[in-house]
């Protein structure tokens, strides 16, 4: 459905201003790709945040405790 709705949008951008639907066409894949470091940036920092939560709570979990 976002795919759909994405679609229409840009449709009606196009109907509206075709040069500027083209080039946010064009552009998006460059865009795609500048943000992609900050991606896999965010997953380490999640996965840190993970592996520091399970060694915080491994003495509860030791001791028997379902958290």
């Amino acid at each position: 459905m976002n795919t759909l709705t994405a679609l229409l949008l840009w449709c009606l951008l196009f109907a509206v201003s075709w040069p500027l639907a083209l080039m946010a066409l064009v552009l998006w894949p460059v865009i795609w790709l500048l943000c992609l470091p900050l991606r896999i940036i965010g997953i380490g920092v999640g996965a840190i945040f993970a592996l520091l939560k399970a060694v915080l709570f491994l003495p509860a979990r030791l001791l028997g405790q379902r958290l």
